[in-house]
């Protein structure tokens, strides 16, 4: 399937993390040529942009990787780590931009490597089997099996040319099993599989930043809505990496100063048969989720640490609603508790 400028990802990317995202980590560690451009960019998470205007020592600035004209028989390649192991539901291979420059065709390759990066010995499965593309645009790839779970991929262009970006959606692989009954975890990281499935406004920075690793590199790196000038408030349904019960709540608005919300609360429900996607109505049924954490007042520039009788033992959860009055930004959710 081919879109040039898609409104709406495929059902596949509904609920799914892009597990090549350099913000996540991912990282390209090899490939047979990176001429006019470095494999790096493919991994970027805003979207590709063009400036007919800037040039480099080697030719045209390309926002992408880009490999020469191959004159020796063969074709380019590139392997990327993923930016944790997980299950793959499809490919997004965009090549926004590259119009007398694409590749004609790609396919796909996986490994499962525990530890460090493939080597000679390592065994490669190949998930996408050699396919069309065409120039300026976006190219899904829908995965039938998604049992298996991966931590390296090869993509393979045929001869030669640019990706400008490759998106990898699934969910990160974090094995339960090896955390104890009343061990800790953060069930709203990402790492560990929990993921933002709807949210009211997402203008300068999407929920699923709020779960990410670290405290956040700037204002950019976390969730932030735009000025709110009616009623109502900004919010997010999160869906947690393993149901559980929650013990510590931290709310971080680092970085956000003039710009951070004046409160928020959270709610919480079990619903273990829910689906990545949440209709009008679901959302609508959200509003009466049972109180965890009441209105609090929020700072700028600050972690928030809720424990104790600040939270509501409402029992086992499966999803949280994260509500910001009126508006604003915040740059972690931690969400800490033990697994059901």
């Amino acid at each position: 399937m081919i879109i040039s400028d898609p409104v709406v990802l495929p059902d596949f990317a509904a609920g799914a993390v892009n597990l090549a995202s350099a913000r996540l980590c991912a990282k390209g560690i090899a490939s047979s040529d990176e001429f006019f451009a470095p494999l790096e960019r493919m991994l970027n998470d805003v979207p590709a942009s063009f400036d007919p205007d800037l040039y480099d020592d080697n030719g045209k600035y390309m926002d992408g990787w880009e490999s020469r004209r191959k004159r020796v028989p063969g074709h380019d390649w590139a392997i990327v780590k993923l930016a944790m192991p997980g299950r793959i539901y499809g490919f997004d291979v965009d090549t926004r931009y590259f119009t007398g420059n694409y590749p004609p065709f790609c396919s796909i390759e996986a490994a499962f490597v525990e530890s460090g990066d493939p080597g000679e010995a390592t065994v490669w499965t190949e998930l996408l089997a050699k396919s069309p593309l065409g120039p300026g645009a976006q190219h899904f790839f829908e995965m039938s099996g998604r049992d298996k779970v991966w931590t390296h991929l090869r993509l393979h262009i045929y001869p030669d040319g640019g990706v400008a970006r490759l998106r990898v959606y699934g969910a990160a692989y974090f094995d339960w099993s090896k955390v104890g009954a009343d061990e800790e975890v953060d069930l709203g990281y990402v790492f560990n599989g929990a993921k933002a499935l709807a949210w009211s406004d997402a203008h300068y920075g999407v929920p699923d930043k709020m779960l990410g690793p670290g405290r956040g590199l700037n204002m950019g790196d976390g969730w932030e809505t735009k000025r709110r000038r009616g009623p109502g408030h900004d919010w997010a349904i999160i869906r947690l990496g393993h149901p559980g019960t929650l013990r510590r709540v931290v709310v971080d608005t680092h970085f956000f100063k003039g710009n951070f919300p004046d409160t928020c609360e959270l709610l919480g429900a079990f619903l273990p048969e829910a689906g990545d996607t949440f209709s009008a109505a679901d959302i609508a049924a959200s509003e009466a989720w049972q109180p965890i954490l009441s209105r609090q007042k929020l700072q700028m520039d600050r972690e928030h640490a809720f424990s104790g009788a600040d939270l509501a033992d409402i029992g086992p959860i499966t999803h949280v609603r994260f509500a910001m009055h009126p508006d604003g930004g915040v740059m972690r959710l931690r969400l800490f508790g033990i697994k059901a």
